[in-house]
């Protein structure tokens, strides 16, 4: 684990956080908001700590699944309210109220979805030109 400063994952921190935000304001669906925003916000997450932190994807690819879950689980907890934090309503938003294992599921799909991304950036480091 090093640390550096990555512009690439910077672009792609402010790309998806842009798509997230489209979906936060204009989607009012049943699938795309829900499910989609939390495949999205575990890659969104990812490539944030990416901008800062180099060395073995794997291992941050598990803790920001394991980190995803441990606040989904907290939401199962009523964290926001025990925290006094409910009537703020940025904390409910960016923590959650509601658990759903669907959410967890969703978070196992983007981490999922991170190795391919990994392995053509990867691939392409590896070769002159690119």
């Amino acid at each position: 684990m090093g640390f550096n400063f990555n512009y690439k994952y910077l672009f792609l921190t402010i790309f998806i956080f842009l798509i997230e935000l489209f979906i936060a304001l204009f989607v009012k669906d049943k699938i795309i908001r829900p499910f989609v925003g939390d495949v999205l916000v575990v890659i969104l997450i990812y490539s944030f700590i990416r901008i800062f932190i180099s060395g073995d994807y794997r291992k941050l690819i598990l803790g920001v699944f394991i980190l995803s879950c441990g606040v989904e689980i907290a939401q199962y907890f009523n964290i926001v309210e025990s925290l006094g934090l409910g009537k703020y309503k940025w904390a409910r938003i960016i923590i959650g109220t509601t658990f759903s294992v669907w959410d967890i599921v969703a978070y196992a799909i983007g981490a999922l979805l991170i190795f391919p991304i990994e392995l053509k950036w990867i691939n392409n480091t590896n070769h002159p030109g690119f």
